[in-house]
């Protein structure tokens, strides 16, 4: 494997969903809902990608 990288896939039930694997080939998040759409699966990477930069670590 290249490096990390997200992986966009059809479920068992026909959504779209992500993983988002390691540069080792571990996957360390997943998408928590299907998307009907893959662009929209897509986007949602996008959105991903975008706020992890900002985020904070909140211990509750």
């Amino acid at each position: 494997m290249a490096g990390p990288q997200f992986e966009v896939y059809e479920d068992q039930a026909g959504e779209w969903r992500w993983r988002f694997r390691a540069s080792n080939g571990r996957v360390i998040a997943t998408s928590s809902e299907g998307y009907k759409n893959r662009q929209d699966c897509v986007h949602g990477t996008g959105l991903v990608k975008r706020e992890a930069i900002g985020a904070k670590i909140v211990y509750k």
